[in-house]
């Protein structure tokens, strides 16, 4: 864990937040500021930087972030109308947080390009 870190701080309970999903590997949380009906993160609960920092060894890691977003698509109920999964890593991406988190979005049809 980083002690600096907001979202290890959530993944700690340290910091308040709407959690929807938890597991071993994963916390999955409502976003502060949602840009879908439904946008929720899902984060390592380790400390991983972002997808720049990834090794081999993390690829059981990736899928448990992947298989927790389609955890959360289907209790929100858009499984099956669909949603949208995003990573960002960057500035020029957007990424605001240095910790790895995967966005699950949905809820009604999202436009393409995103950005």
């Amino acid at each position: 864990m980083d002690p600096d870190c907001i979202f290890c701080k959530i993944v700690q309970g340290e910091i308040p937040a709407t959690v929807v999903f938890k597991d071993q590997q994963v916390t999955a949380f409502r976003d502060l500021n949602p840009q879908a009906p439904l946008h929720v993160l899902v984060v390592p609960n380790r400390h991983v930087a972002n997808t720049e920092a990834l090794v081999p060894e993390d690829d059981a890691l990736v899928g448990s972030l992947v298989r927790g977003a389609r955890q959360v698509a289907r209790q929100a109920g858009v499984a099956e109308g669909g949603y949208r999964l995003v990573f960002n890593t960057g500035a020029d991406a957007g990424n605001t947080v240095p910790h790895l988190h995967l966005h699950v979005l949905g809820g009604r049809r999202l436009g393409w390009p995103p950005g």
